[in-house]
C-alpha cells in the first residue's frame, strides 16, 4: 500500500496542530511510521485518503457498534440537520435518550447529558464529593477516567501509595487527593480503607480496562469493591464510557450482576457523534444544580444530533440477537487469532469480553497494569504495521482495545485472520 497523500497531509497537520493530531495516540508514536488520514467510511470498512481500504476494528475507538454510516442512523441525522444543529434549550430527544438509558440501566435512576466522557467523570466525582463531604477518591492503576486534573495521577512505589501528577499543569494538590491502586488486588483496597476509608469519596473503575487493552475482572473483584464501599459509605461509580451498550445492553453491569451507585457513559450512547452522560441513584443526583448545589453545565449539552444518533443506535441494539451476533464473530476471531499463534509459535495472550478484545504479545495471563507492561511492545508494532499493509486498521498501541461490529461479515473475519497467519510468520 501507498500512503503519499496521508504523509503530505501529516506534515501539513503539524504546522497547524500539536503533534499534528487531536489527540495523542492517532500520531502513531507507538508503532512508528505516520497516520494515515481517513476519507470516508462504510460498513466494516474505512478508506483512507490515499483511496486504500481497511477492515476497521478502531470503530472511532468503539461507539461505531452498528458500524460505519449506519442507514438508519444518517437518515435520521439527516432529517435532525435540517430542522437545527443546535438550539441551548431542552428538546423532547434529551427526555428519550435519558429514558432509554434509564430502561438499560437498573442502576441509574436520573440521568445528566454532557458532551464526553472525561466531562461525564469529572462531574460524578465532583457529586459524589458534594454528596459524602468527602475530597479523596480512589482510582485503578491503568484506569483512564479521561484527563481532567485530578484523575491524571500515576501509581507511587507500592499499592497504596498516594499518586503524583502524571502530566505537567496538574497540580500537586490536586493529585494529593487521589489514590492509585493495583486493578484486581482487593487486598491493597481493603489495606487502604483501613487507613483511609472514612475520607474517601469515590471509588471509580472501569469495570473491563479498555486502556490497557482489554483486562477483565477478576472472580468476585467487583463483587468485593460493591461490598466494601457499603460498607465504608464511599460512592462507587463505574465508569462505562466503553463498556456501556458494549459488552452487553445494560454495560459490564448487567454482565457481573453489580450495581453501582453512579455510572458514567459515553461512545455508543451519540451514535458516533461527541457525547456523554453521568447517572445513578436519585439521592445523589438529586445534588446537581439546578435541582442541587453541584454546579454543572454545558452549552451543547443534550446536542440534539448526538441524542439523535444516540437515539436510533440503542433502539437498533435493543432488537434481539443483536448481541448474539456480535458474540459469534468475537468468538469467530478468537478462535482464529490463537490458533494463528499456535502454529507460528508466537506467545500471545488473547483477551476478549463480548465484542472488546485485546491481542498482547505476551508468555503470560495479563490482569492489572504490570503485566500489562511485560508485553512485548516492538513485536506489536511490527505486527501492527504488517496487518494494516494488509488491509486491516488495528488501534495503533499495544494498550488500546480492539472492536467489533454488527457490519462485520464471516468473510471479514476470515479475511482477518488470514493476515494475522501472515503477519505472524514474519514474527
Amino acid at each position: 500500500m501507498k500512503w503519499f497523500k496521508s504523509k503530505t497531509l501529516y506534515s501539513r497537520a503539524k504546522r497547524y496542530i500539536p503533534g499534528g493530531v487531536n489527540s495523542p495516540v492517532r500520531a502513531f508514536r507507538s508503532v512508528g511510521g505516520y497516520p494515515i488520514f481517513i476519507k470516508n467510511a462504510s460498513g466494516s470498512r474505512v478508506y483512507d485518503i490515499d483511496g486504500n481500504e481497511y477492515i476497521d476494528y478502531v470503530l472511532s475507538w468503539g461507539p461505531m457498534i452498528l458500524g460505519h454510516s449506519y442507514p438508519k442512523v444518517v437518515n435520521a441525522l439527516k432529517r435532525a440537520v435540517e430542522k437545527g444543529t443546535s438550539y441551548g434549550a431542552p428538546t423532547e430527544l434529551e427526555i428519550e435518550l435519558a429514558r432509554i438509558i434509564i430502561s438499560a440501566f437498573p442502576s441509574i435512576k436520573m440521568v445528566r447529558m454532557v458532551n464526553s466522557g472525561t466531562e461525564a467523570t469529572m462531574s460524578a466525582i465532583r457529586v459524589a464529593r458534594a454528596y459524602t463531604g468527602r475530597d479523596k477518591i480512589i482510582k485503578f492503576e491503568g484506569c483512564y477516567h479521561g484527563h481532567s486534573d485530578g484523575l491524571l495521577v500515576k501509581a507511587g512505589s507500592g499499592a497504596t501509595t498516594f499518586g503524583v501528577p502524571d502530566s505537567p499543569g496538574v497540580p500537586r494538590d490536586y493529585a494529593r487527593n487521589t489514590i492509585n491502586l493495583p486493578f484486581n488486588n482487593i487486598k491493597a483496597l481493603r489495606k487502604t480503607l483501613n487507613r483511609v476509608g472514612r475520607d474517601v469519596a469515590c471509588v471509580i473503575i472501569e469495570p473491563v480496562v479498555g486502556n490497557m487493552g482489554c483486562i477483565l475482572p477478576k472472580d468476585g473483584f467487583l463483587q468485593e469493591l460493591r461490598a466494601v464501599t457499603k460498607k465504608y459509605g464511599i460512592i462507587f461509580i463505574f465508569d462505562e464510557v466503553m463498556t456501556g451498550f458494549r459488552v452487553a445492553y445494560g454495560g459490564a453491569q448487567e454482565l457481573y450482576g453489580i450495581n453501582p451507585d453512579m455510572t458514567c457513559l459515553g461512545k455508543i450512547i451519540g451514535g458516533g457523534l461527541p457525547v456523554g452522560a453521568y447517572g445513578g441513584r436519585k439521592d445523589i443526583m438529586m445534588q446537581i444544580s439546578p435541582e442541587g448545589p453541584v454546579y454543572q453545565a454545558g452549552t451543547l449539552s443534550g446536542n440534539p444530533l448526538a441524542m439523535t444518533a444516540g437515539i436510533e443506535t440503542l433502539k437498533t441494539l435493543s432488537k434481539s440477537g443483536i448481541y448474539e451476533k456480535l458474540e459469534k464473530r468475537a468468538e469467530q476471531l478468537e478462535d482464529g487469532i490463537n490458533e494463528a499463534a499456535k502454529r507460528a509459535g508466537v506467545k500471545i495472550y488473547f483477551s476478549r469480553v463480548g465484542s472488546m478484545f485485546c491481542t498482547y504479545f505476551t508468555d503470560r495471563e495479563v490482569w492489572d497494569y504490570n503485566s500489562a507492561k511485560m508485553s512485548d511492545t516492538k513485536r506489536f508494532s511490527k505486527f501492527f504495521r504488517s496487518m494494516l499493509s494488509k488491509g486491516i486498521n488495528l488501534a495503533p498501541s499495544q494498550f488500546e482495545a480492539g472492536f467489533l461490529s454488527t457490519a462485520h461479515t464471516f468473510s471479514d473475519i476470515e479475511n482477518t485472520i488470514k493476515a494475522v497467519r501472515e503477519s505472524f510468520r514474519t514474527l
